[in-house]
């Protein structure tokens, strides 16, 4: 099932084996692009936008709706839209699977609002940068008005693009409370690369590492005849976290995937030295450089290349600032998560130096990180600078702020290096802008090309994956070599899919009992191959399945009331022995001769060979699975015909 549009924003739910499995919850922010920012500082000129009354003035929405530099921006606390939840019953989900901490920010609304008993099991680090993301989300949305009726059907039509091309906007919900991320992330169990979790005896789960972030998984979900895999923001690329683990991949019967990169088109090497290029052009020219980002994540990677570049670009006197609610505690997380660091970073952690070159940058008073712009960071603060702050929608978080300090000088320049918002769209609410943009995508996660390169590894029998990926992008729509190809092709899913997986479910492993084991008599049917049969009581507890003796009658004690048919014990009857072998026809006529019975006419047909024995009026079909004797009244004659064939055959 799925619940999520957004291939690199998954919500998906899989039912296998009677569990029911959500593979993670990814929340689509794309929808605060539609409010305007929220100040952390009152804003004059966000507070003079005009409101929006339509060309006939048949709607006034001006409370509502403002207008600035021909887009309509909708004045309230902005809203998420939500993973699906009507297509099937959520509280009926056993447990929830998170590959990376950007896929865990709708977690709040399901575990709180849906009646969900299960656990969500995630990696330590997954646990607790996705803490402080959701936490960070959280603090900076001041809880301002809402409004609501622009989202009524009729006038959300007459509303000018893109507000009018909105989708579910009823369904859209504001931010979680504190209360319920606590809450949220009480029913989260850690687990490590590779361990084994049994769910419920039917299924077995383990994460593998998959070289996006740090502790990003990979999920398998296996019974012990099937195998799922399910890949999700995996990258092939040497940055800081563990390498990808692909080998465990192979054998998958049906591999889910999602979470490719959203800029198949742009190198990260080649953005990053784009980057560099940028701020340390904007610096010497005496401006400042605004970078809007996540508090963790792709800014460890950025923070290292600067620590090389400062030196040889002589920025060294360069204040660089990093704000974030939790700025502190990510850059120091980033340091003691030594298991879940690739190799190289891992050996550092037992040297007297930092894994990080962003400990070295914050000791030498490089790299000064503050919780917020109130307090030390207004004194410190001193210009020209390069800042990090988020959120990268340009819609609520400090950045707001430096957007409306430093947007009127065309010294500056702001760099988007998050590829999860249209820049163009983030910019909107704060045009006619006179600071230089530029947009630098880095993006990790595997390509086309790796993904292709990937599958013909590990050869999956099946893969299922969002149907974007199975046809070039609407803007280059050309390009055959941004999709996936693959024979068999992909079965492709969109938001409120219901798809049947192609599993063939032919096995299932059953137990059987010593004691009922020990009874058994084998019986060889052919050199090395013995046969034995077994009656016995199947019993199936907890998708475990076992043999036992058939329970014995206990005798039953005599008594004066006239019995009722029901209570008497079932009789259990030997089991007639099985069969096997061939009755071969030369030798059973000569056998049949031997018994006087002489006049024999043989008709060979499809399946074998019937005989007819004329002086008797009897029949005899001799077939490969089967031997029929038909015989009028004569039951003497019928059991020595019986008795004769059985000569040639086993019992088992």
């Amino acid at each position: 099932y799925c619940l999520s549009g957004h291939p690199t924003l998954p919500c998906n739910v899989l039912k296998f084996k009677s569990t029911t499995i959500m593979l993670d919850c990814g929340l689509d922010t794309t929808s605060v692009l539609n409010f305007l920012p929220l100040p952390l500082v009152h804003s004059p000129r966000l507070s003079k936008l005009p409101g929006w009354i339509s060309k006939d003035g048949s709607i006034n929405l001006e409370k509502e709706l403002k207008e600035c530099a021909g887009r309509v921006f909708v004045d309230s606390q902005p809203e998420f839209c939500l993973p699906e939840r009507e297509l099937l019953d959520l509280s009926t989900i056993d447990v929830i699977l998170i590959s990376n901490y950007h896929c865990m920010m709708a977690l709040p609304y399901i575990t709180e609002h849906t009646g969900f008993t299960g656990t969500v099991y995630a990696t330590e680090p997954t646990l607790q940068i996705g803490r402080r993301e959701l936490v960070n989300f959280m603090e900076r949305v001041p809880k301002a008005q809402s409004a609501t009726c622009w989202k009524n059907k009729e006038i959300q039509r007459m509303l000018p693009g893109p507000l009018k091309d909105a989708v579910d906007v009823w369904t859209w919900k504001r931010c979680y409370s504190m209360q319920e991320v606590n809450s949220a992330l009480s029913k989260v169990q850690l687990v490590g690369y590779s361990q084994k979790v049994e769910l419920f005896g039917a299924v077995q789960v383990s994460p593998l590492s998959s070289g996006y972030s740090l502790g990003s998984s990979n999920w398998i979900i296996q019974s012990h005849h099937e195998k799922v895999s399910y890949v999700s923001g995996s990258s092939l690329l040497t940055t800081h976290p563990q390498p990808m683990d692909q080998s465990s991949l192979k054998n998958s019967d049906v591999l889910i995937l999602t979470g490719l990169t959203q800029m198949p088109t742009a190198n990260p090497d080649g953005m990053l030295g784009e980057f560099c290029s940028n701020l340390a052009m904007t610096i010497r020219a005496g401006g400042n450089v605004l970078v809007p980002c996540y508090s963790s994540g792709v800014i460890y990677d950025l923070l290292e290349c600067l620590y090389q570049f400062i030196e040889s670009a002589n920025l060294g006197t360069t204040p660089f600032y990093f704000i974030s609610p939790v700025a502190n505690s990510s850059l120091e997380f980033s340091q003691i998560f030594a298991e879940w660091l690739c190799h190289n970073k891992q050996t550092k952690v037992y040297l007297p130096e930092p894994p990080f070159p962003h400990a070295e940058l914050i000791q030498t008073n490089k790299l000064k990180h503050y919780p917020s712009i109130h307090g030390d960071f207004s004194s410190e603060f001193r210009q020209p600078c390069v800042v990090f702050t988020g959120h990268p929608s340009l819609r609520f978080g400090d950045v707001v702020h430096f957007m409306e300090l430093w947007g009127k000088s065309s010294l500056n320049t702001v760099i988007f290096t998050e590829p999860d918002f249209s820049y163009l769209d983030a910019l909107a609410p704060y045009q006619p802008l006179a600071m230089k943009c530029v947009y630098c995508p880095i993006d990790t996660r595997l390509n086309f090309h790796q993904v292709s390169k990937l599958l013909k590894e590990v050869q999956p029998l099946h893969v299922v994956c969002p149907e974007q990926y199975t046809q070039p992008p609407l803007t280059q729509s050309h390009r055959s070599d941004l999709m996936l190809e693959l024979q068999p092709p992909p079965m492709p899913y969109k938001r409120c899919s219901v798809l049947n997986l192609p599993f063939r479910r032919r096995y299932e492993r059953v137990y059987i009992l010593p004691e009922l084991a020990n009874s058994l008599v084998p019986s060889e049917v052919k050199p090395g191959v013995s046969v034995a049969t077994v009656s016995a009581v199947l019993q199936s507890k907890d998708n475990k399945h076992t043999l036992q003796s058939v329970p014995k009658a206990p005798p039953v004690a005599p008594s004066k009331k006239r019995k009722r048919v029901m209570e008497e014990p079932p009789v259990t009857m030997a089991p007639k022995p099985l069969l096997s072998g061939v009755v071969p026809l030369e030798a059973f006529l000569a056998t049949l001769q031997k018994h006087g019975i002489t006049e024999v006419k043989v008709e060979e047909t499809a399946d074998g060979h019937i005989l007819h024995l004329q002086a008797e009026d009897t029949l005899i079909q001799l077939e490969e699975d089967g031997t029929h004797i038909v015989c009028d009244n004569n039951e003497p004659l019928r059991a020595t015909l019986r008795d004769l064939v059985l000569r040639f055959l086993q019992k088992l």
